[in-house]
């Protein structure tokens, strides 16, 4: 309509014209618009019921959560696959929860208004009162921990075992309050020096060596030495007779394995030798058995090295595994260069 009147000041013969055309634009128009916009518009109840349909439940049901903890990656404090459990898996959203109610809140379906008031069945599936679920615990009582310690766990006890463990010199780098690989390698290795079973679980057991201060002897009095202990599955690092690290470890598991044609037994030999050649690095084994990390060789191709997997039992080729953390602080805190000791028995 702004153009027909602009116009109209130059061309005056030809205002009546466009000005009728222009109406019957715009009828046309409205007329367009009211059959596309509101003529065949579904109710609004049931376009709410067709928009939003119910999710459908997958044919396998939900996906279970899976809390297995494994052994740590490279880089990082996970545990292994082949160890125990792996760690804190979120939970999965329930499939098989219904979709909402998205009927229109004021009108019921007998189409009387509801002024906001639910009717008894409603009352009841609400269960506003907490009557269905909450007969153990009440309102704003927490749940009684659990009489144990597992990986998972966040809490000041987790926080407070890592630092206990910490003080006697089992491997721990982090006083997070956080149960994960780092804190179930210690575990394992406390578990191990005390002679008990190698579950990664904080039990009576296992706090009661924790709280006695319990730490495995060294075997060599003088000088800084590598001791492997095969029986307990455990790395000592020694100075002067003093241990001033203990660390979860991996042998040999005295199983037969073929590789490159030939076959061998996964051995660790027991002895005194020496670290003779140690590759800074990720290392491939010259038998395609793998990599190791940052492996300090000690005798032929036997080295003690970082692994994604350290489990609590023997499951090496030969090598002696420990996690790559622990790797690392043997090469640039603890230092073990060419020539250190290693005794193994």
């Amino acid at each position: 309509m702004r153009a027909i009147h602009g116009r109209s000041a130059h061309r005056p013969g030809k205002v009546v014209g466009k000005r009728i055309v222009g109406t019957l634009g715009a009828v046309a128009l409205t007329a367009s618009l009211l059959s596309a916009c509101g003529g065949e518009q579904e109710p609004q109840g049931s376009a709410a019921t067709t928009s939003s349909p119910a999710p459908e439940e997958s044919p396998a049901g939900p996906t279970p959560s899976t809390e297995e903890p494994a052994s740590e990656e490279p880089g990082a404090n996970e545990p292994s696959a082949e160890g125990s459990a792996d760690a804190g898996a979120e939970d999965n959203a329930d499939d098989s929860t219904p979709a909402p109610d998205e009927d229109d809140e004021e009108t019921g379906d007998d189409g009387k208004k509801n002024d906001g008031k639910k009717n008894d069945d409603e009352q009841a599936d609400g269960n506003p009162e907490g009557k269905d679920g909450g007969k153990d615990t009440k309102a704003g009582e927490e749940p009684e921990e659990p009489d144990h310690i597992e990986y998972g766990e966040v809490s000041d006890r987790v926080g407070d075992l890592q630092q206990r463990l910490k003080d006697l010199g089992y491997f721990v780098t982090s006083v997070d309050d956080a149960y994960g690989g780092e804190t179930q390698q210690a575990v394992f290795a406390l578990q191990k020096a005390g002679g008990l079973s190698r579950d990664g679980v904080v039990g009576d057991a296992t706090q009661q060596a924790a709280d006695d201060g319990l730490v495995p002897q060294a075997q060599t009095s003088s000088g800084k030495v590598l001791e492997i202990d095969i029986d307990r599955q455990l790395v000592l690092a020694v100075e002067n007779g003093s241990v001033v690290k203990v660390i979860n470890a991996s042998s040999g598991n005295g199983e037969t394995y073929d590789a490159k044609g030939a076959t061998y037994t996964a051995y660790t030999p027991r002895g005194s030798f020496a670290m003779y050649r140690e590759v800074n690095g990720m290392h491939s084994s010259s038998l395609e058995l793998g990599d190791m990390w940052r492996p300090k060789f000690f005798t032929g191709g036997i080295a003690v090295h970082g692994s994604a997997s350290v489990p609590a039992f023997p499951a090496s080729h030969g090598c002696v595994r420990v996690s790559n953390s622990a790797m690392d602080w043997i090469w640039d805190t603890w230092g073990a260069p060419s020539g250190t000791p290693v005794v193994v028995y």
